[in-house]
Formats: structure tokens, C-alpha cells, sequence
């Protein structure tokens, strides 16, 4: 069968459900995505020496050749990344990616948005929107403590950090203009069992307080509070629980949202039910989407169940709510097609949803046609979908998923095997 009569046949069985496929590829093109510069150099960033050990749990594993070790070779990385993935992308920076230029190094407490020019001049010459994130980790000021510190020098340093952030996330707001998600994440707890659970919180309220304190407008630069279960080193409590973080996010909605990431829970929670519980009261919320294995390790993103499921409740409860970043690293396999792999699946899902019949198995569950509904799901599972993502990649411009990989070897071939 030729690959016009694959689409066209594809279009007539979504079009039984009352599906319209070339509806929802023209949605996908207009969804942002943010691709996290940190893949690209295991996390490291250009602030303090790239050798120097992550902390604050952040660990990355693996050694594969070729990672990014300056500016430069990682803006190649991800202009290698773009030629190969469809849809709206956005750049998703820490602010440990400060680009130093003419002896202008600044501590993260005296970052400004001069040191990130270099990479709003990227994003303009791409048409790419920019998304924001603190650096509360990897840093001798970390003891190991950040915004919960009880070291007031120590806690003054990163809320200072912080407001810096805010006013770098205005300056990229202002000069791509789109607005910017910034995220505050910290690695802040405590290995073993403490001894005083409520005043780190207590510390951890105040100075994002402080931080929010900062002049910024809202409709622009949309700041996050991200919670995390555990982390290396920190196995016993974290400060930033998903309780800390979505109670100050409920009582200070004029000034920011939640941001759930799916490896940041428990092994039996799933974020996909989480989006529209929190849906209910927030009207904006961001995501991170990763992959965990048993605990929050940020494997690539599969085309799996619980990624599908996910974008099908972004879908449902509407796309204009939900701002969505990827965040995983992977340094045991080429990071170029790590980044490609998520992203794509990413899009996959949110294909996958768009061309769910969505009105219709709302109809059955309100109905309590329990019977038809399970019939109905596990029909569409088996529907022409690959045809309607090659469609979507022809319209792209990219390559189909069985020509995108020969481009990643020739990339590793004649670039990243020569680097040091």
C-alpha cells in the first residue's frame, strides 16, 4: 500500500469515532515543549569545574563519549537535536549554564541576564521560546542545606540566587516573548532520621517568600514550586515534600504554580491522576516528564502507558493549562538520541490523545456503560496510529523514525568521537 493510502486509510477508521486527524496534527504543532539543556552535558554546567561531583541529589551514570563541555558544543548538540524533532519546542536552561564571556564570572547570587545574551541570541536565531530553573545544587554553598539552611549567610546566599532567577526569567519572558516557567527545586533534607521536621519547612516557606518578594509579572514569568519524595542523600526526609510544595502553591496562587514531576513520587503513584485532581483548583500547573525506574532515576521517556496516560489528561483537561518540560539525563548511551527519543515519544503520546474520541468516552462513563467504555478504549489501542505520526513528521519536515538514528551516527561519527 502506498503512503498516501496508509493516511487516507488511517483518516476513514479515526474518522468511524468521529476523529478528525488532520485537526489534531495541527494541534500537536502548536503544543510547547521544553528540552532541558542538561542532557546534553550530564548536568554539569559552565559556573564551577565541569569535573567537580554533582550534589545535592543529582547523580548521573554512565560515561558514554562525546558530552558537551562548553557552550558552544552543546548549542551544536541541541541544533543536531532540533533538525530532528517536530513540534514547538522551547529551551528549558539551569542557571549553572551561565555563560561567562570577558571575565564577567558572577556566584549564583550575583547572576544577571547579561550571562545568559548568548543564549536568548540561540533562541531568537530558532524562533524558540525559554524556560527557567535555580540552581540550588552543586555549589560549596551548599552545606548541604539551601533555602532551609540554619546558617543564615547560607540561606541568604541562595535566596539571593533566587531572586536573581526571577529577574533573568523576566529578561527571557521579555525577549523571546513567551512567557517563562521557572522552577524552584531544591535537594534539601536529610539522610537520616531528624531530629526537627518542621523547622527546615518552616526556613524553606520564608525564603521562597523572600524570593517571590522580587518584582515580576505574573502573566510572564510563571514560577513553580516542585516537590520530590527522596533523593541521594537526602533518603530519610525532604524538606520540599509533595505536601510542602502543593499547600504553599495553594495559598499563593497569585504568584505561583505547582509543578509536578512523574518520578517524584512514590513507585505506585501516577502523576496522569494526579494533573486533573490538582486541575480542580489550580488553573495552570507544569509538569516534568521522565521516566522512573523504582525511584526517581530520569530514564528516557518510553511511548509507555503511564506517558500516554499523561498526555491523554493533558489533552482532556485542556492544553493551555498545563506547561510541559522534559528532565532526564543519561550518560550511558549517546546523548543526542536520548534527547530525541523523549521528546519524540512525548509527541507521540500527545498524538496518540489528541486522536482519542474523547466526548464519547466521557459519554459512556457518565452513562455507567462500564462495558462498552473498557470495549471501546481497547479498540482504539489498535487503530492505524503510526500512519497519522508519519503523517505528522511529513508535515514537520523531519525525519520518519526509521531514517532519524542514521543522522544521530553520522553526528557521533564526525563529531562527538572527536571530542576529549
Amino acid at each position: 500500500m502506498k503512503y498516501s493510502d496508509r493516511y487516507s486509510y488511517a483518516k476513514e477508521q479515526y474518522s468511524r469515532f468521529g476523529v478528525d486527524v488532520d485537526k489534531a496534527i495541527q494541534t500537536l504543532k502548536g503544543i510547547s515543549v521544553s528540552l532541558h539543556c542538561w542532557q546534553g552535558d550530564d548536568v554539569r554546567g559552565f559556573d564551577t569545574d565541569p569535573n567537580k561531583p554533582l550534589t545535592g541529589g543529582i547523580q548521573t551514570t554512565g560515561n558514554y563519549p562525546g558530552r558537551a563541555s562548553n557552550p558552544d558544543e552543546l548549542m551544536q548538540d541541541l541544533d543536531e537535536v532540533l533538525k530532528l524533532i517536530p513540534g514547538k519546542p522551547k529551551m528549558n536552561l539551569h542557571a549553572s549554564y551561565a555563560i561567562f564571556e570577558d571575565g564577567s564570572w558572577a556566584d549564583r547570587d550575583k547572576l544577571e541576564p547579561r550571562h545568559f545574551k548568548k543564549w536568548v541570541d540561540f533562541c531568537k536565531e530558532r524562533k524558540l521560546g525559554c524556560d527557567f530553573n535555580p540552581t540550588f545544587f552543586s555549589h560549596d554553598k551548599c552545606d548541604p542545606l539551601t533555602l532551609a539552611s540554619p546558617n543564615e549567610d547560607t540561606r541568604r546566599f541562595w535566596i539571593d540566587h533566587g531572586k536573581a532567577c526571577i529577574r533573568i526569567s523576566s529578561y527571557l519572558a521579555d525577549e523571546l516573548g513567551e512567557k517563562c516557567v521557572m522552577n524552584i527545586w531544591t535537594g534539601d533534607g536529610l539522610k537520616d532520621v531528624p531530629g526537627d521536621r518542621i523547622g527546615p519547612r518552616v526556613r524553606y516557606k520564608e525564603s521562597i517568600d523572600e524570593i517571590l518578594s522580587e518584582e515580576y509579572d505574573f502573566k510572564k514569568v510563571k514560577p513553580c514550586i516542585e516537590s520530590k519524595v527522596f533523593g541521594i542523600g537526602v533518603e530519610a526526609y525532604t524538606v520540599g515534600s509533595a505536601e510542602f510544595a502543593l499547600s504553599y502553591a495553594a495559598f499563593n496562587k497569585d504568584k505561583c504554580i505547582p509543578l509536578m514531576d512523574n518520578g517524584h513520587y512514590h513507585p505506585t503513584e501516577v502523576v496522569s491522576d494526579k494533573i486533573p485532581a490538582l486541575l480542580a483548583f489550580f488553573d495552570e500547573i507544569a509538569l516534568h516528564v521522565t521516566r522512573p525506574i523504582r525511584w526517581d532515576s530520569d530514564h528516557v521517556v518510553l511511548f509507555d502507558d503511564e506517558t500516554r496516560e499523561i498526555a491523554r489528561e493533558i489533552v482532556r483537561c485542556g492544553l493551555e493549562r498545563v506547561n510541559i518540560a522534559l528532565d532526564y539525563f543519561d550518560a550511558s548511551i549517546n546523548r543526542i538520541s536520548a534527547w530525541v527519543t523523549g521528546y519524540r515519544n512525548v509527541q507521540k503520546a500527545l498524538l496518540f490523545a489528541l486522536l482519542q474520541p474523547e466526548a464519547e468516552l466521557k459519554r459512556l462513563q457518565d452513562e455507567q456503560n462500564f462495558t462498552k467504555l473498557m470495549a471501546l478504549q481497547e479498540q482504539l489501542k489498535v487503530l492505524p496510529f503510526g500512519d497519522v505520526w508519519n503523517e505528522y513528521l511529513r508535515v514537520c519536515e523531519k525525519p520518519a523514525d526509521d531514517e532519524w538514528f542514521t543522522e544521530v551516527e553520522r553526528y557521533e561519527r564526525e563529531v562527538l568521537s572527536k571530542r576529549g
